[in-house]
């Protein structure tokens, strides 16, 4: 009997994964390599970038209290920097991870989805960015302001240096990923689920739900609250001018 001739359709099936999982294998190596590149280059400047980080909350302490924070945990002084490197790691190169991400996705993709997804990427590194910068400049300290004028005064305000590196990423990652939002109505408006007059009709709904999601994700206090619900109600104006223009130049495509 002769021996079964393998199908070729299967070999090139088997020859293509593993072309997509050497690739993708490819990407990851370049990625954590540019993430370790930046660390080895931010640690020996961690502890002066947490005294910069530190600066929105030692700027409202008391002039009796030295401008200090109390390291509960004898470890926390020296953790806490290195975390922050490890985290500006991360935020730095997460352009050239996006991009890794990029080169693998792209090849699959259609000349109009190219077209749509450079400048939704470019937008989304933009505004997670700016996010992050007005949690710095602007919300930090109007919460550490209030947070001081409303500390009786045999309460001495001075955090621990690891839980005040956690409260501010937890305020960095609230305010970037919300500034994402005029990304996610450009995406669903342009799979179909929804069209930017129903995202003008439903602005109350909107609102509303801004409100409970600021309530939710920012510490208990009414300046962060509000300082992130305003900015994501003008960024969901900005999202609908922005699907009206995505919608044009979709039909066009199509």
């Amino acid at each position: 009997m002769n021996a079964p001739v393998p199908d070729r359709s299967e070999h090139e099936a088997e020859s293509s994964l593993m072309e997509h999982l050497l690739e993708l294998r490819t990407r990851l190596i370049r990625g954590l390599a540019g993430v370790a590149l930046v660390l080895v280059i931010a640690m020996p400047f961690a502890k002066r970038i947490f005294e910069h980080l530190a600066r929105p909350l030692l700027s409202q302490l008391p002039v009796e209290q030295a401008a200090k924070m109390i390291a509960a945990d004898p470890t926390s002084g020296f953790f806490a920097p290195i975390k922050l490197a490890f985290y500006l790691a991360l935020f730095v190169s997460s352009p050239w991870l996006i991009y890794q991400a990029w080169c693998f996705v792209a090849p699959g993709l259609y000349r109009h989805e190219k077209r749509l997804a450079v400048p939704l990427l470019v937008s989304s590194i933009a505004l997670f960015f700016a996010g992050c910068a007005f949690a710095y400049f602007a919300v930090l300290p109007a919460v550490f302001h209030a947070l001081t004028l409303f500390t009786p005064d045999v309460v001495t305000l001075a955090p621990d240096p690891a839980k005040y590196l956690d409260f501010v990423v937890v305020i960095f990652l609230a305010f970037g990923l919300s500034f994402e939002l005029p990304v996610a109505m450009v995406i669903v408006v342009a799979v179909g689920l929804v069209t930017p007059q129903q995202l003008k009709e439903s602005r109350g709904y909107a609102i509303v739900g801004v409100f409970i999601i600021a309530a939710i994700i920012t510490p208990p206090d009414v300046v962060s609250q509000l300082m992130l619900a305003l900015p994501m109600c003008l960024l969901y104006e900005l999202g609908i001018l922005a699907c009206r223009w995505v919608l044009p130049r979709k039909a066009a495509q199509a």
